[in-house]
């Protein structure tokens, strides 16, 4: 074969190559495949994407995540590091995007051991982007974390903001990130990674709610020393000497239903022509720990019983985003406040058996 002809034959071959993103058919299903749609996260974006009109398909290995909560759409039982597992359910259910938000979420954990949280997230990761590029899925939304920051130089993060993880779990988002930044270049895959600050709330109604085993998080561990009283153990408050208000650390909280709309804005933006991109989605301000106890006590008439502790090492004192980004590029803006927060994880604390 001379230069020439060669030449011809493989620019002739790689015209015939598309992107992933170009293998949508706009007639195609709405099915979307949310890897952890079994968590506290994946299961109440289950319940927004069916009632948008989608279909969620859950895709678990409930190492972590509830049966019960899987009510809005098909399952696959399988795990991220059977590659076998993923291939399947994607050739099933040809989705037209996934939905990420399966990963190991303890941060203490992820310090005394990092090499599980290493396998877990950024092995199954890989697992599923080879997935989702041997089957043309086109897009990916995926579950990041504030973690990715470390310890802020300034207040409120904005994405611009230097990423320094603190710890192997931070670590393994930001390197997800970059995967994916890379995916982009080499496969024309498109993704928006949602940095999330403190996810927090319940949707009652629907019976959904938060159950970490352990948990971990302030507003459940808040309601359940307050729903059980004097029978309960006290509430741990760390550290009492930060810069704030009141010298406990100050978080910013968004409802959870407000972040599963930011996952169907976000795949909106991928739909239309979007360019890969991360971005956050908190409120935008904080709450501290002991405004949080007040709020408790103003809003149901009970007390909820405490006692401080020492500092935990790595606690920023505080974690507020900003969310502009959010509002300018998906036309996002967080619209339930603190105290819809707290209201509806109560009621679903209330029923929680």
């Amino acid at each position: 074969m001379n230069i020439t002809f060669r030449w011809l034959f493989v620019l002739s071959f790689c015209m015939t190559l598309k992107p992933i993103q170009s293998q949508e058919d706009p007639s195609m299903n709405l099915r979307i495949l949310v890897t952890g749609g079994a968590g506290y996260i994946g299961s109440h974006v289950c319940y927004y994407l069916k009632e948008q009109g989608f279909e969620p398909v859950t895709f678990d290995n409930f190492s972590t995540g509830h049966r019960e909560a899987v009510r809005f759409g098909s399952l696959v039982e399988g795990d991220l590091l059977n590659p076998e597992h993923i291939n399947q359910a994607i050739q099933k259910y040809n989705p037209i995007a996934v939905m990420h938000l399966a990963s190991f979420i303890q941060v203490g954990e992820s310090v005394k051991d990092p090499l599980k949280y290493y396998q877990n997230n950024n092995v199954g990761m890989i697992n599923l982007l080879n997935a989702m590029k041997n089957h043309h899925v086109p897009y990916m939304i995926f579950s990041s974390s504030a973690a990715v920051y470390g310890n802020p130089t300034y207040t409120p993060l904005d994405e611009d903001h230097p990423c320094y993880p603190i710890n192997p779990y931070g670590q393994t988002k930001w390197m997800i990130e970059q995967m994916l930044k890379d995916c982009d270049k080499a496969y024309g895959l498109k993704s928006v990674s949602l940095r999330y600050f403190n996810a927090a709330g319940a949707a009652p109604e629907q019976n959904l709610g938060e159950a970490h085993e352990p948990e971990s998080h302030l507003i459940p561990l808040m309601i359940k020393a307050a729903q059980k009283g004097d029978a309960g153990k006290p509430l741990k408050i760390f550290g009492r000497d930060y810069s704030t208000r009141d010298g406990t650390c100050l978080r910013d909280y968004i409802h959870i239903l407000d972040l599963a709309d930011a996952h169907l804005k976000a795949l909106s933006y991928l739909r239309g022509g979007g360019e890969t991109l991360s971005v956050n989605l908190g409120s935008g301000h904080g709450t501290t720990n002991f405004e949080m106890i007040q709020k408790i006590k103003e809003l149901f008439g009970v007390d909820v019983p405490f006692e401080y502790a020492d500092r935990r090492e790595g606690d920023p004192a505080v974690l507020v985003s900003t969310y502009e980004k959010a509002e300018k590029v998906l036309g996002w803006t967080p619209q339930r406040p603190i105290e819809t927060v707290l209201t509806d994880a109560w009621k679903w604390h209330q029923t929680e058996k």
